[in-house]
């Protein structure tokens, strides 16, 4: 199916905004982290598209923001927000593909949701107060843990410890009452070998759109022993968050009669200039006009509850060693306990949906009414990663991998329901289902400098998925032979090969040419089967990616262009069909492609001024 092609051109200037050089302490110690990342990033020599982003460049942007919007200014980056200030539930998208197909790790754990593959940045407040620096690798980047890396990998490497004590506080205000408090303090370096760091911070907006509030708690505390060869660091960070629902968004209509910050969510009922209580915010008269009672002095009434509540907490504990030889060994266990719920008022639901058999009231049979109901999970992700890396003169050279679990319960409850008569038992779960997912891999990755100048880039990475959900899922499917809830019956194992080959050709110090060719896969994701034809598995995607690339940089001009083509084999897509129960069906699409230029460009001047710009022009069919 050809689409029709689409052009985009992303125009961004800000100051502070390239990639900057990393400071480093002076100290003798190595860094915990360190090794780890870089086995997972790209360097000059690697032949991948990709954006650093220091301490500094964070700090000078960091407002309160979640961590997309830190990254809006990077090449063929866009950025969304539900309630419209940067803060909540915000997306990221690179090169036209969503968060589902982004890969992001930090310390070289991953920090995808391991069913929806995306990142709810909302459970991650304030994160880039902790953070030391990041990469951003578009396309199919070097090799990673977790999800399949399509549009781009984001690599995030936490703070080192201060040689120093030390104690801070910063605090930001903006629109719509949009303010951040952060307190940081550490000891310093205690009798050459310990190092303690805690984080709190609170964030909270009103948000641009009505009734978007959101508000957001959070911590974060390492502590680590460090010697000449050997380091261990225990991390922990959590966060909380209360977000009120604006994901419905106004349409045209609706923005024109309430406003462009008006937002439907959590609906309830009207009421005109005499408190007569109507169950939409119209009425029509004989001759079917709509009336609508906010012309007429009423009133729209929304559901106070309308919120998402959220907390996850997570642990690292990294450990590294450096042989006396030329080698470096990395490991890293971690644990990520999540469990939440959201509540939302529905209007005139059939009771079936829900468990429910239909009640008298006034003299007439219920089967359909008004009621408030909670969709929760409670979930843990777990596992451990390693590294072991090799660094000669030519060769730089990595063996590493993964292996990780991942369990989830999925529930529903029906709090309240209008007129009811009877006793409602709220703790009754109306649909239930178990998900879990073993997801392991393995890498050997190598960088061999040819002749001088000349590198040639080996990536070759193995996945092992084994997906499983059952028991009854949250859709009613009316079209059975039983009408009852969807049921889940799901054992889906996948195995890929990922190979990553290039070249990249440093001409002298100012120039730089680079070329390579991926192969990455990736596994559905839960909506891909819970929201598609019920009769039919969606198939794992694969993605031919070809990359070509062109860097210069001298102490104040940086200049680069990057040529890209993704070759798509059985990309999910929303088709334009309904399932057997109303969803939106995606279904995979034998060929697809997307090709594009990335185009950047940096001014540096030695009084301080900074300026870039950067602009990404696609086509996709």
């Amino acid at each position: 199916m050809k689409r029709h092609a689409m052009a985009t051109c992303l125009l961004m200037a800000a100051l502070g905004v390239c990639a900057q050089t990393q400071e480093q302490d002076s100290l003798r110690v190595i860094n915990l982290q360190e090794v780890e990342v870089i086995s997972t990033r790209a360097t000059n020599s690697t032949p991948v598209a990709f954006t650093n982003i220091g301490k500094e460049q964070l700090k000078k942007q960091n407002f309160g923001q979640d961590l997309p919007y830190l990254l809006s200014m990077t090449p063929s980056a866009i950025t969304t927000s539900d309630a419209g200030a940067g803060v909540g539930y915000t997306t990221l998208r690179v090169r036209g593909t969503d968060g589902t197909r982004i890969n992001v790790t930090a310390n070289g754990i991953p920090i995808n949701d391991a069913e929806s593959h995306t990142v709810f940045w909302v459970n991650l407040p304030d994160f880039a107060s902790s953070v030391k620096d990041m990469q951003v690798q578009r396309g199919a980047g070097t090799s990673t843990n977790g999800a399949g890396a399509f549009g781009a990998s984001i690599n995030m490497q936490t703070g080192d410890f201060s040689m120093k004590p030390y104690a801070e506080f910063n605090g930001s205000y903006g629109s719509f009452h949009t303010h951040k408090e952060t307190v940081k303090v550490g000891t310093g370096l205690i009798n050459n070998h310990w190092s303690f760091d805690a984080r709190l911070s609170n964030i909270s907006t009103d948000g641009y759109i009505d009734r978007a509030s959101v508000g957001l708690n959070s911590y974060y505390l390492q502590g680590g022993y460090y010697n000449d060869n050997t380091s261990v660091k225990l991390i922990t960070f959590a966060g909380k968050e209360r977000t009120y629902h604006a994901w419905n968004y106004a349409s045209k209509e609706e923005m024109e009669r309430y406003g462009r910050r008006y937002n439907s969510c959590g609906f309830m009922y009207a009421t005109d200039r005499d408190g007569h209580v109507y169950s939409k915010e119209y009425y029509k008269d004989d001759n079917g006009e709509k009336h609508y009672l906010t012309d007429e002095g009423g009133a729209l009434h929304f559901y106070d509850d309308q919120t998402d509540n959220y907390t996850q907490k997570n642990y690292q504990l990294l450990f590294n060693h450096n042989f006396p030889s030329q080698w470096n060994l990395n490991i890293g266990l971690h644990y990520t306990k999540g469990d939440g719920y959201y509540q939302e008022y529905k209007g005139e639901r059939s009771l079936a949906e829900y468990g429910m058999s239909p009640f008298e009231y006034n003299g007439g049979k219920i089967e359909v009414s008004d009621l408030i109901r909670k969709k929760a999970m409670d979930n843990w992700f777990g596992g451990g990663i390693f590294s072991v890396s090799y660094k000669a003169d030519r060769l730089h050279a990595s063996l590493g991998g993964a292996l990780n679990r991942y369990d989830g319960d999925h529930f529903g409850k029906v709090l309240w329901v209008k007129n009811y008569i009877g006793e409602l038992n709220p703790d009754h779960d109306y649909y239930r289902n178990n998900a879990t997912k073993n997801d392991g891999n393995i890498y050997l990755k190598a960088n061999y400098e040819l002749v001088s100048g000349l590198s040639a880039y080996l990536d070759l990475q193995y996945r092992h998925i084994n997906y499983k959900i059952n028991g009854l899922n949250d859709k009613y499917n009316w079209t059975a032979t039983t009408p009852g809830m969807q049921k889940l019956d799901i054992d889906e194992d996948f195995d890929f090969f990922n190979p990553k080959a290039g070249l990249s050709w440093q001409i002298d110090r100012n120039h730089r040419l680079y070329g390579s060719f991926s192969v990455a896969h990736k596994e559905p994701t839960r909506n891909n089967y819970t929201d598609g034809k019920l009769t039919e598995h969606p198939k794992a995607e694969r993605l031919f990616d070809y990359e070509l690339g062109y860097t210069f940089a001298n102490s104040w001009l940086n200049l680069g262009a990057n040529l890209y083509y993704m070759d798509y084999k059985n990309q999910l897509v929303l088709t334009g069909e309904k399932n057997e129960i109303g969803e939106a069906v995606a279904a995979n699409v034998p060929d697809s492609y997307r090709m594009g230029i990335e185009l950047m460009a940096g001014l540096k001047l030695n009084c301080g001024f900074q300026w870039d710009i950067n602009a990404t022009f696609s086509v996709i069919v």
